[in-house]
């Protein structure tokens, strides 16, 4: 039977979501293409006949990717990938949790319900401690939260296995495996905590503590899936990230 930590995913209920059900799994599933073919390529790629700004410009495009991994678990959270089937939902976020960074995704969800219960208190756990506000104050906080001891050793374990039993090379791992989830929760915090939830200088206008940015759809998507949107999705958390922008043009 499948865990939810006591938590239902999804809480909410929308024609927009049951009109467009079926895209969840499609979006994903190409996300996740996307991510594993792009990741493999890469990991056997002679790094040394790449120009820097060829090397730069995958590693950004590896770590969209992986911002993309996370936003799909995300949306798992939500009941929002795989609405008719809630364990095969349920699967397709953890494997999105895992891929993206050995996370833990009934941990994660927990949290997270957390975060849309309480958001900007105390026991928001993506919300700051009321004392470390500055932009890498809250970013430490935040991992400190979320990061453990586990995951520490799954990624030494990984890593080791790749570079000596696989023989994929050290740099192609430090490159193209290590620092584009790490640049990643740099962009997901943000552009998807920091921005939305920092209080603004003439305090929050909404329950949910929360604003949106203004940027152009486009730019919005690039940075982080259009989480810039942050006041719409508090507002309608049954709807998927790709239809924010028509929720908030509607």
């Amino acid at each position: 039977m499948v865990q939810t930590a006591s938590i239902k995913p999804v809480e909410f209920a929308s024609t927009t979501v049951k009109q467009a059900k079926n895209y969840g799994v499609l979006i994903a599933s190409t996300i996740f293409g996307l991510w594993i073919s792009s990741l493999v390529l890469l990991l056997s790629t002679d790094v040394s006949k790449l120009p820097i700004l060829g090397v730069i410009f995958v590693v950004l495009w590896q770590t969209f990717l992986y911002t993309g991994l996370f936003i799909t678990a995300h949306d798992a959270m939500h009941g929002v990938v795989f609405p008719k089937n809630p364990k095969a939902n349920y699967l397709i976020g953890s494997v999105a949790a895992f891929c993206y960074a050995f996370f833990s995704y009934k941990r994660l969800l927990k949290k997270h319900w957390l975060h849309h219960r309480h958001p900007g208190s105390e026991l928001d756990p993506d919300f700051h401690d009321f004392k470390h506000k500055s932009f890498f104050s809250w970013y430490f906080l935040f991992i400190k939260r979320y990061w453990n001891l586990q995951q520490s050793i799954s990624l030494i374990v990984a890593f080791n296995l790749s570079k000596y039993i696989l023989h994929v090379p050290e740099t192609n791992l430090i490159l193209f495996w290590i620092i584009p989830p790490v640049l990643s929760s740099l962009q997901l915090f943000y552009f998807g905590t920091f921005l939305p939830h920092r209080e603004p200088q003439d305090g929050y206008t909404n329950s949910h503590h929360t604003q949106s940015t203004s940027l152009p759809v486009f730019l919005s998507f690039i940075t982080c899936y259009y989480f810039g949107y942050h006041e719409e999705h508090h507002e309608h958390p049954d709807v998927p990230w790709w239809q924010l922008p028509a929720i908030r043009n509607s």
